[in-house]
């Protein structure tokens, strides 16, 4: 038998996803529209509340946040790193990439967490949803920038769509499993005590599963920083145009202090959400202190007692 009747038939799954783009793009125009004007108009007035402030007061901002839900070590990286982005003459470009991050990451929580609170309550919804996820995070990112074009033109929009794609699976995954790994006898006393199934998820499954939920939202982060350089390959702009200029004009100084400036936005956030995980730091300090005080009087009436 010839290796050409041995060969098997050609699947055309190529044609078939442009033919389903093109299908959207003709019918779901409308659609794609409206959630492109509502991405941009989100990204530019975040952008313009970044920079109303000149770069110094917005540093001391941004510290002040840091000292509060993290501590001193933070807020000083807070003022080096920012001062560092902006004698550089970065700080535009870092606050336009800010701004599309924390769009891109808004966006990618609000869906996440109730996908993952649904597969944590629902077997079915979690065997459907697991596949997906493994199919969005194996896929070459470079990919979602292809149909993001056709459906909404160049520019920002195409970058938070293919980052919101992206960086979801990770919010989803941590959320159901902070939840599944609640203890089941924290929720059959809930349960015993009448307590309705909505409240149980609010009262006592999610509170308990935040640790896992703001690692997820955690990770989705990172992942958004590290679409940065992708989306200004499709005119996002911000760092990863400075980035992209820099290779292609093969310019080393110029990519490694756009690299840099990503890695402040970086670290400042990642310490951030991780702070925001375990508590203010400075509401834990004074909670910490309030408790001894209240503590000592008691020990001192409890030796009086046994004394007598």
């Amino acid at each position: 038998m010839s290796d050409a009747a041995m060969k098997l038939p050609r699947v055309p799954v190529g044609e078939w996803f442009d033919s389903l783009v093109t299908w959207c793009t003709d019918n779901l125009a409308w659609l794609f529209d409206g959630i492109g004007s509502a991405i941009e108009a989100s990204v530019d007035g975040l952008t313009s509340v970044l920079t109303v402030l000149p770069p110094l007061g917005l540093t001391l901002v941004l510290a002040v946040i840091a000292l509060v839900l993290s501590g001193w070590k933070l807020g000083l990286f807070t003022i080096l790193g920012f001062a560092l982005v902006d004698s550089m003459e970065l700080w535009e470009s870092a606050m336009d990439s800010l701004a599309l991050v924390l769009v891109s990451a808004v966006v990618s929580t609000v869906v996440a967490i109730p996908i993952g609170i649904a597969a944590a309550r629902s077997d079915v919804v979690s065997r459907i949803v697991r596949p997906v996820l493994d199919f969005m995070q194996t896929m070459p990112a470079f990919v979602y920038l292809i149909p993001a074009i056709f459906f909404f033109s160049i520019g920002s929009v195409p970058g938070v769509v293919a980052t919101v794609i992206f960086a979801m699976p990770p919010g989803v995954r941590l959320t159901e499993l902070g939840i599944r790994g609640v203890d089941p006898e924290m929720v059959e006393a809930g349960e015993a005590f009448g307590t309705p199934p909505g409240r149980i998820l609010t009262r006592i499954q999610i509170p308990l599963a935040m640790p896992s939920i703001m690692a997820g939202v955690n990770q989705l982060i990172m992942l958004s920083l590290s679409m940065v350089v992708i989306a200004g390959m499709v005119g996002a702009g911000g760092l990863g145009g400075e980035v992209l200029e820099g290779i292609n004009r093969v310019d080393v100084a110029k990519g490694f202090e756009g690299g840099i400036a990503v890695v402040v936005l970086a670290i400042y956030l990642d310490r951030l959400t991780g702070a925001l995980g375990e508590g203010p730091s400075m509401l834990r300090a004074l909670f910490t202190r309030r408790r001894a005080a209240a503590t000592v009087p008691v020990a001192v009436a409890s030796a009086a007692g046994t004394s007598n």
